[in-house]
């Protein structure tokens, strides 16, 4: 059931009894009646989100180009955005004193549009599941990415199976079975690596997904998760290196410079090179339409309250203005 048109459709019939009798008991009866409802605004956000959620759970299964899929889920939010808006300012046209009953829909290139669009972009990126999955997933394939031989296929499906299913402990038999069937099968290698990892032995994480980027160097799942088990043996250096070689493959891509961010935000301490960074991130995340934007967002404001209290807002509005971008 689409709730926001059911809302548009209510509150644009006392909208009409208000435009039309402003002055008279009825208009003014019409507002204090919807005053008196004492509605929850944050439902008006969570019933846009959930039909943008189920259209990007369609987009999610029917679109394999991750450059399209993107694309496609950033227009599942913006066929939202007005509806959310219109009946946002509706509301509040009937309950705040002094608000235009005049309902102006915002220009999608607007500050006013973005704030919007973001507004469902967060609570999507929090309690959306297709959106996670959509953004998290990794199916870029590649010459080795699959193997030829009928068993290793075998063991490896239902290895996913059990990863699908954050089943890792019972996912490793299947993809060691395949790459034994298979040496050159790097989506095998690459979710032994992932099981490894989950279960908590980096070191056989780590030599997994070498053994991956043996075959195909410029495999994007060992290159991305490579420096993360770094990060999680506090190698802080060799995390920054790795992010690099995955740049050199990679050079579009917003989780190198985020990766880079968070090194030496969370662990060097070094917030100058931290914020240059996550600006970069920050940058390729809006283009790219990516929901991870917001993540980003918080890590510049988190920078901010740290570079402020130590006397430093000079220098945050320098690297900002250095990459394009105006204050929060």
């Amino acid at each position: 059931m689409r709730k926001i048109a059911c809302l548009l459709c209510f509150f644009t019939c006392f909208s009409s009894i208000s435009l039309a009798q402003n002055d008279t008991i009825q208009g003014n009866e019409a507002k204090k009646l919807i005053r008196s409802m004492n509605l929850d605004t944050t439902s008006f956000l969570r019933s846009a989100a959930e039909l943008a959620c189920h259209c990007i759970d369609s987009v999610d299964k029917a679109e394999k180009n991750k450059t399209k899929k993107m694309e496609t889920i950033s227009a599942c939010i913006d066929d939202e955005v007005n509806s959310y808006e219109i009946v946002l300012k509706m509301y509040r046209s009937m309950t705040v004193p002094g608000v235009d009953n005049k309902i102006i829909v915002s220009d999608k290139e607007s500050e006013e549009y973005k704030r919007y669009y973001y507004d469902l972009e967060r609570w999507l990126l929090e309690s959306c599941a297709a959106l996670k999955n959509a953004i998290a997933s990794n199916d870029l394939e590649r010459e080795k990415s699959y193997s030829t031989k009928p068993k290793a296929i075998d063991a490896y499906n239902d290895g996913v199976v059990f990863l699908r299913n954050e089943n890792y402990a019972e996912a490793l038999p299947f993809f060691k079975k395949a790459v034994k069937l298979d040496p050159e099968f790097t989506f095998a290698w690459d979710n032994l690596g992932i099981s490894y990892r989950k279960t908590g032995n980096l070191e056989k994480a780590e030599e997994a997904y070498k053994a991956s980027l043996k075959i195909d160097p410029g495999g994007k799942t060992p290159l991305q998760n490579l420096p993360v088990i770094y990060l999680m043996q506090k190698k802080n250096e060799e995390a920054i290196a790795a992010y690099q070689n995955l740049l050199k493959y990679y050079p579009d891509d917003p989780e190198v410079y985020y990766g880079i961010a968070v090194v030496y935000f969370e662990n060097l301490k070094d917030m100058e090179k931290a914020l240059d960074n996550i600006c970069k991130a920050y940058n390729i995340y809006v283009k790219q339409k990516s929901p991870y934007r917001s993540d980003a967002e918080k890590v510049i404001n988190s920078i901010y309250t740290l570079l402020k209290k130590d006397g430093k807002e000079d220098l945050f509005n320098k690297i900002l203005k250095e990459n394009n971008i105006s204050p929060f």
